[in-house]
């Protein structure tokens, strides 16, 4: 097949080219190389065309011929304030429907999405008296005072985590969540309308070689690895305890390579829309994520040092099930081992 890819330059769009090609498929790239992702002046790589997908007029000819389009590009971060809206609004959501509106004119009604775990807020909780609960969000007084577990609503007993399924409310807590968000809700409006068929994939924290240094768009594996070189042990915010799951890019390109082929292999009359957790399915605490850092580097222990950041969630951790049964999808790299090799890996420079 013939597969256009966005963010082709990227850290996960780059793997997911080469995948791509590792399976015969032909890939046309493209990139905006923006400076937030790319230090400036850096050059589209071999095969990338520089392409910005929010002021393009060339999207309808590279589009021509295209079987499946595999939509990687995004502005990412931690979109913590109020300010960052417009920022992500345009290079997330902007950029998507000029890219859908394209693939409408065009004919090319197939679709993979780049999304995220953000678009479920919080995870899921669970009240050994009371069961499943909906809590209610932590405040900055209870993160001051180290209240860092969510309480049950009903008792005040604090709540375990539980897996997310893709059935979960949908409820983003900053900016960059709520970009992913409306770009889910882009692609799955576009499906009925064109109509098309879609795979959205929710990715959870995703690490591995090649990733880019510590640069606030940096996940908190490659923040740690980088204090780590500077001889200074990783700082853990909160108690530590905060579970996630950490799944390995070339595990994440595999799961772009299956859902591409699943939507060419489907018809688009009627269109469909599928959300899809992308995930090791091997929970692991932010502090356990740093002490395989650190043991892999041989670096000073990790410090818990009780700060916090505003917007992050306590727990989310996903359950990889559905994502199984629908793309025969299953997490080849555990955490435990693809965290002590990625504490040797190449990364990207800072930009």
């Amino acid at each position: 097949m013939r597969v256009l890819v966005t963010g082709a330059a990227g850290f996960i769009g780059s793997a997911v080219c080469q995948e791509l090609g590792a399976r015969g498929h032909r890939v046309v790239g493209l990139d905006a190389m923006i400076p937030q992702a790319h230090p400036r002046g850096t050059a589209a790589p071999e095969g990338v065309r520089r392409v910005d997908l929010r002021d393009t007029e060339e999207l309808g000819a590279l589009l021509r011929d295209i079987d499946v389009v595999c939509h990687q590009a995004a502005m990412v971060g931690a979109g913590s304030s109020p300010a960052d809206m417009p920022m992500y609004a345009a290079h997330n959501d902007l950029a998507t429907a000029r890219l859908l509106a394209a693939m409408a004119s065009v004919g090319v009604d197939r679709l993979v999405l780049a999304s995220s775990m953000v678009v479920y807020g919080e995870g899921r909780y669970r009240c050994p008296e009371h069961g499943d609960v909906d809590p209610v969000a932590r405040t900055t007084a209870d993160l001051r005072a180290g209240r860092f577990d969510l309480p049950c609503p009903d008792c005040g007993t604090p709540l375990d985590w539980a897996l997310v399924d893709e059935g979960a409310r949908l409820r983003p807590r900053t900016s960059y969540a709520a970009s992913k968000l409306a770009q889910e809700q882009f692609a799955n409006a576009w499906a009925g309308q064109a109509p098309g068929r879609v795979v959205a994939l929710r990715y959870h924290n995703v690490y591995g070689p090649m990733m880019p240094r510590d640069t606030p768009y940096s996940g908190v594996a490659a923040i740690f690895r980088s204090a780590l070189e500077g001889g200074e042990p990783p700082r853990v915010f909160e108690d530590g305890r905060q579970m996630r799951d950490f799944v390995h890019v070339s595990d994440v390109a595999r799961a772009n390579v299956l859902a591409v082929e699943r939507v060419a292999s489907r018809p688009a009359d009627g269109g469909g829309f599928e959300g899809l957790n992308v995930c090791s399915g091997a929970p692991i605490s932010i502090a356990e994520v740093a002490g395989l850092l650190c043991a892999g580097l041989s670096g000073p222990a990790p410090v818990v040092t009780g700060e916090f950041r505003s917007g992050d969630v306590r727990h989310v951790v996903a359950s990889p099930a559905r994502t199984a049964d629908v793309l025969g999808f299953v997490a080849e790299v555990p955490p435990d081992r693809g965290l002590r090799e990625f504490s040797t890996a190449p990364l990207r420079p800072a930009s």
